[in-house]
């Protein structure tokens, strides 16, 4: 299936959660929001959201600094 992840089309395998796309990704789940389609993914659901053929998704890591 292909999805757009930060503005890049990518292939991603069939079933993904969007949890199961961090982790595809290499992403660490701590300090990280994604937004799905324009919609903010609380982090709770991340583990029951599914990633979907054609969806927008946007992550964003947070970094600490001063």
């Amino acid at each position: 299936m292909r999805a757009t992840v930060n503005g890049e089309q990518v292939e991603l395998p069939e079933g993904l959660t969007v949890a199961g796309l961090l982790q595809h990704l290499g992403f660490k789940a701590e300090r990280i929001a994604v937004e799905r389609n324009g919609q903010v993914v609380k982090k709770a659901r991340h583990g029951e959201e599914p990633v979907q053929a054609d969806d927008v998704l946007e992550i964003v890591t947070f970094v600490g600094g001063g």
